[in-house]
């Protein structure tokens, strides 16, 4: 995910929360620090599910308690039943329920940073690098899990891997749990080749050259589809061009951001996209797609998200997980997945990761369930995929959705484990082979490239108003300009003039200091 939705909204919710978490964080600066963790992990090839977090000490589970969740996504139109089904298990294995509240993709951008400004009384939350994990932690947010994570979620805790312990890290404390399953930052064309079929499209689809041509291709023989996929939280071509070009984002994610890197510069310095040498070439091919009618015109109002989905568009741009579910939901449409991210590494691990709001009545009782769903297999089941022969089933160690329309496997993607994660049935066959191909590379890389920079996470507490400046900038003058509502070379020349006038270079200047930092860091 990418984007805030409306530069209104957005800009009342940074208000918000600046007002509300001025004086919370320190201003120390910098990355995340070496964690005061464990100093030695035991490895757990296979997890033991008789025994419930109990056993992690002096935890009094004799009053039954609601737990309350937030997780980001549309709810499902059934998800009572599976609430239903996954609350008896945690009544019986640990004397609690769990009410999981929904945020929807067209609010999330401006709800979900509320949440730990509002007061709310809450237990835990699902959240990512791309919804501002490390900068809502520098800001109080969440609680210190230094202590309380070990005693009353153990398995979890011994399965963490050094890096996904350091990423969690922030100003030298634990504020998050990251996933136990690694993803990978590949990302690129989700695209229908069905509609092609009995045209001369030659099926290629290496570049943005291919890509282009593919959107052509659809136009002239769908005209009734939009050939790409653009809706109202934006364009992420831009980001996939710079992956393509093997530049990397300073907040690691596909995620709004205005600064960018060389990982293979010695030093490498940080820059916006009016410095880039290959823009002038990307707004150039961009004003082609607009002018073309290669996605609609009132793109930054539309609020469908479903389009491919639905059969309206023809092509998105997502990672590989989506190509998957894509494929398995529309077979007969024979999608298909290009990765254009030169450089693939694993995400970092708090791409996916759960925290303990610091409103929470229960954080222990929280913390339990959490390591109980994350170490029992019939929790985790009950959890994530739901009823078994309602909402999904097991075909030869596969899952499969028995009925997506009503159900769906949970948005707190975080709760997925290397044990417990199963490949979804009738997946695509080249699956394999990609992932396969990643995990060579990643190893070819040995920890170099944009692996390097995956446990850097920024600090904006001393730069927070010309941070929020500069973010809304990019958001009012760079995403019509990269849609090419703007004239590119004017448009350009605007959007620098705004986003120095916002602070950029105090941005660029404080956050490199933080990124040194990190390297001398790493590097001892």
């Amino acid at each position: 995910m990418k984007r805030s939705v409306r530069l209104a909204a957005f800009l009342m919710t940074l208000a918000m929360v600046i007002s509300v978490f001025a004086g919370c964080g320190d201003n120390k600066g910098g990355s995340a620090a070496s964690p005061s963790s464990k100093e030695e992990k035991k490895s757990s090839e296979s997890v033991s599910s008789e025994t419930t977090p109990e056993d992690a000490g002096a935890l009094d589970t004799s009053k039954e308690v609601e737990l309350v969740m937030y997780v980001v996504s549309d709810r499902p139109a059934k998800q009572d039943e599976i609430d239903e089904n996954f609350n008896k298990i945690f009544k019986e294995k640990l004397n609690c329920t769990l009410k999981v509240n929904w945020i929807g993709w067209a609010e999330y951008p401006n709800k979900y940073p509320l949440l730990f400004s509002s007061g709310e009384k809450f237990d835990m939350a699902y959240t990512a690098t791309w919804l501002n994990y490390a900068s809502l932690a520098q800001k109080g947010a969440f609680l210190n899990l230094d202590e309380l994570w070990p005693k009353y979620a153990p398995k979890n805790f011994e399965r963490q891997s050094d890096s996904a312990l350091f990423q969690a890290t922030v100003d030298g404390h634990y504020y998050c749990i990251p996933t136990l399953l690694a993803t990978y930052s590949a990302y690129g064309p989700i695209f229908r080749t069905d509609i092609l079929e009995g045209t001369d499209w030659d099926g290629k689809m290496e570049n943005f050259d291919d890509l282009e041509k593919y959107l052509g291709y659809v136009k002239t023989a769908r005209p009734d589809m939009e050939p790409l996929n653009v809706y109202q939280s934006g364009s992420e071509v831009d980001d996939l061009f710079m992956h393509f070009n093997g530049q990397y984002p300073v907040k690691g994610a596909m995620s709004n951001d205005f600064l960018w890197l060389d990982p293979a510069e010695e030093d490498p310095q940080l820059y916006t996209f009016y410095e880039y040498e290959k823009t002038p070439e990307f707004l150039e091919m961009m004003n082609r797609w607009n002018e073309a009618g290669y996605f609609t015109k009132s793109a930054l109002s539309d609020t469908d998200s479903q389009k491919v989905k639905n059969g309206k568009a023809a092509c998105s741009v997502h990672n590989i997980d989506s190509y998957s579910g894509s494929y398995i939901e529309h077979p007969e449409w024979k999608f298909r997945y290009a990765n254009f991210t030169k450089d693939v590494s694993n995400l970092p691990f708090t791409q996916d990761a759960l925290v303990i709001s610091n409103t929470a009545e229960n954080p222990e009782r929280a913390l339990a369930l959490y390591d109980l769903i994350t170490s029992d297999e019939e929790a985790f089941r009950a959890f994530f995929y739901g009823v078994e022969g309602t909402s999904y089933e097991i075909i030869d160690g596969q899952v499969k959705s028995l009925d997506p329309d009503n159900y769906a496997f949970s948005a707190c993607w975080a709760a997925r484990t290397s044990e417990f994660n199963l490949d979804s049935y009738g997946a695509p066959a080249d699956l394999k082979t990609f992932k396969d191909g990643f995990d060579e590379h990643i190893k070819e890389m040995n920890g170099e490239g944009t692996a390097k920079f995956r446990g850097f996470s920024v600090n904006t507490t001393s730069i927070e108003t010309e941070y929020a400046a500069c973010q809304n900038v990019h958001q009012q003058y760079w995403w019509p300009l990269e849609l090419g509502y703007t004239d590119p070379v004017e448009g350009l020349k605007d959007y620098q003039s705004k986003m120095e006038a916002a602070g950029v270079e105090k941005v660029r200047e404080e956050l490199k200091r933080q990124l040194d930092d990190y390297l001398a860091e790493i590097a001892k």
